[in-house]
């Protein structure tokens, strides 16, 4: 055994001696930056270590091998020139070559121009370089390089519109603005740079993940009340005093139980995360099949809180999990987390089902893991406590009917919660079955049932009787029905702006009894393409189509205000309830714009004619979602919604978009801004 042992050491020691052997005294990077609309740069650099160097291009055959470049033709671009170099190269007598030769140390940089021809252009191809030393010479190596770009082709039909300048991945973009100046008797020519950053969502990943962590110890803490898991706490806690000798190792017992849990859950949230994939949480929020699956696995999770049934998993796995926790020890006292787990599926099941929803809709790669982490924590957090401070099992309430109480509370709210899934599906999809007041009728009923419920008068499934009603349920109750009043009168049209973002939009209401104090604006654009199926918030002169609202923009020379949005998008309609009914906002929005809203995820077919396959995200547009949601990618890096783009009657951004602000005043001066820097525009032109 020893032998063995020293002989693989011996083999270990001679692959890392051959490893380190190995010698790679060059580091390419490659990057790229733009210079015009349609012109890059393509720098390819060299990073040379100490005591190295590589050669120029330009050193003759007889020589070493010279650094070259292949580029792979294509009819996306064209080069520019032949391939440039820096610094100036050193130049010295090499007795081995007998010739003098040009080499670069420490650093070179090669550059080439290419010309799009197209709007996106993938530049493939493949370097070779020789490094050498004072000693030696390394042999010739081949690198193959790929480059991606996105410009702006400017069209020769001056009519025509331009696209929209992308807001690149590089430090920066210039939008340049040229115009011409009298002075003297002279014409010059001015040019106004106006530096764009990339984008950044108000709503960005960072805060996504907090809510998603937050409801997940908010959905912790509600297990923890339900009645497979709060009778348990008694019971796990005086294991952990009575087992252990000393108060330390029961406390650090508890905690070894607690830090399981964590463990367990977050593994099942990354599992989730590795089953589908990043690409695939990200569409998750709309994909109409996923939406209506969603309203499916919450009506059960619903009814099984409601008493229906129970979800339970097969006998065997909780069995052989409890053998295991016998064992003691580390491994012991996770198979009992592991075991708790089990054991409480059927009241942890749909709330953690529920949160994983949640998690995916909100297109977070890492979201089912930090949902998890939440849950894990406020879950095991009080059997800790209790095991550290075992006193304090005296002030907690005893088991009883109030327990399945909480169950049933959780059932409505989920049930509630599962038809903003099926309003989703039906917006995407047009079937103008699941309107604004059906959606209303259904949570206004479902309101007073639990109203009536905690007022001890309705009866379910593994219920005891209600011999009084006590004080939170009474409070809750209270809420429950002010809460049912209110959205009463939304069936005629009220706005009801505490709950907008989760109703239908206002133009599905079939019946709206008021205006509710804002004007409908009158328009005279005409008939647009895809009016029959969207419809702008307060009767707006909108556009549904890119390419339409941007000629109308230059008819009436008039700044273009571009609203990406979605069916299944909660922060825009918060946004067209508490932000657009502003008088200034929507004075703006009415009389000094050109809106465009577009819906990039509508399952609408396009004609035949305009399904295509994209460059920049190779899938099939097939959609009018598909072609929105490319558009606002490969055109602004962006993919959240709400993103607002104001652009000049050319497609030229105007000011850095902007995503969800609840600040109406904020919002207003965005507005002023884009009109100023249009008007600016205008001026120099």
């Amino acid at each position: 055994m020893k032998k063995g042992i020293v002989l693989i050491l011996v083999l270990l020691i001679y692959v890392l001696n051959m490893s380190a052997q190995i010698l790679k005294p060059i580091t390419w990077k490659f990057s790229d930056k733009q210079i015009s609309n349609t012109e890059f740069e393509l720098m390819l650099t060299a990073k040379i270590d100490n005591n190295w160097h590589i050669y120029s291009q330009f050193i003759g055959e007889s020589g070493p091998v010279a650094t070259s470049f292949k580029f792979t033709p294509s009819p996306d671009y064209e080069l520019i020139g032949k391939v440039t170099e820096s610094p100036k190269p050193q130049k010295v007598y090499e007795k081995a070559f007998e010739m003098e030769v040009a080499f670069f140390e420490k650093k070179a940089v090669f550059i080439q121009k290419v010309k799009l021809k197209a709007p996106f252009a993938k530049v493939n191809g493949s370097l070779k370089f020789m490094a050498c030393n004072n000693t030696q010479c390394l042999p010739p190596e081949d690198i193959s390089f790929a480059f991606e770009l996105k410009g702006k082709v400017i069209s020769t039909n001056t009519k025509a519109i331009t696209p929209i300048a992308p807001v690149s991945n590089h430090d920066s973009a210039q939008s340049t603005v040229k115009s011409k100046e009298k002075d003297s008797g002279k014409v010059s020519e001015s040019i106004v740079k106006k530096q764009i950053t990339p984008f950044a969502p108000a709503f960005t990943k960072s805060q996504s993940l907090w809510t998603i962590f937050l409801l997940g110890l908010l959905g912790g803490f509600a297990a923890f009340l339900m009645p497979c898991i709060f009778p348990m706490v008694p019971l796990t806690v005086s294991f952990f005093t009575k087992k252990e000798v000393s108060k330390k190792k029961g406390v650090r017992s508890a905690l070894i139980y607690g830090l399981s849990i964590v463990g367990i859950y977050v593994i099942l949230g990354l599992l989730i995360t590795v089953i589908f994939g990043a690409d695939a949480l990200n569409v998750l929020s709309t994909n109409g099949i996923f939406n209506f699956f969603f309203f499916l696995l919450l009506v059960v999770f619903a009814f099984s809180f409601l008493g229906a049934f129970e979800l339970v998993l097969p006998s065997t796995w909780v069995n052989k999990m409890d053998s295991k926790s016998d064992k003691g020890g580390l491994v012991g006292l996770f198979f009992m987390a592991g075991t708790l787990a089990l054991v409480s599926f059927s009241c942890t099941g749909p709330i953690i089902g529920t949160l994983l929803v949640q998690a995916a809709t909100m297109g977070q790669l890492l979201g089912p893991a930090i949902g998890m982490l939440g849950f894990a924590i406020a879950l095991a957090i009080p059997f800790v406590l209790f095991a550290m401070f075992p006193a304090w099992m005296k002030a907690m309430p005893k088991s009883g009917g109030w327990l399945n109480s909480v169950k049933v509370v959780l059932g409505f709210l989920e049930l509630a919660f599962s038809f903003k899934f099926l309003s989703n599906v039906d917006l995407a999809y047009h079937w103008n079955w699941f309107d604004r007041e059906i959606f209303l009728s259904l949570w206004i009923v479902i309101s007073a049932l639990l109203g009536i419920y905690l007022l001890g008068k309705l009866k379910l499934p593994n219920d005891s009787d209600v011999k009084h009603v006590s004080t939170p349920r009474l409070i809750l109750a209270i809420i429950t029905l002010s809460f049912t009043m209110y959205m009463i009168p939304g069936l005629w049209g009220a706005p009801l702006k505490a709950i907008s973002a989760f109703l239908p939009p206002m133009s599905t209401q079939d019946f709206i009894l008021s205006a509710n104090g804002q004007e409908v604006v009158e328009h005279n654009s005409g008939k647009h393409k895809y009016g029959d199926i969207f419809h702008a918030p307060f009767g707006l002169d909108a556009f549904f189509d890119y390419e339409e609202g941007m000629a109308y923009a230059q008819k009436v020379n008039k700044p273009v205000f571009i609203d990406f949005t979605g069916h299944a998008c909660v922060n825009c309609r918060k946004m067209e309830s508490a932000v657009w009914p502003d008088k200034e906002v929507l004075s703006r929005l009415s009389n000094d714009f050109v809106v465009i809203q577009l819906y990039i995820d509508d399952k609408t077919d396009l004609d035949a004619a305009e399904q295509t396959r994209y460059k920049y995200s190779g899938k099939n547009i097939q959609t009018i979602g598909n072609k929105w949601s490319d558009l606002q990618a490969s055109r602004f890096n962006a993919n959240s919604q709400p993103f607002y783009v104001l652009l000049d009657v050319k497609g030229n951004l105007l000011l850095q978009p902007k995503g969800a602000d609840y600040d109406t005043k904020s919002f207003a001066k965005y507005l002023d801004s884009g009109l100023e820097a249009f008007k600016t525009v205008q001026a120099l032109e």
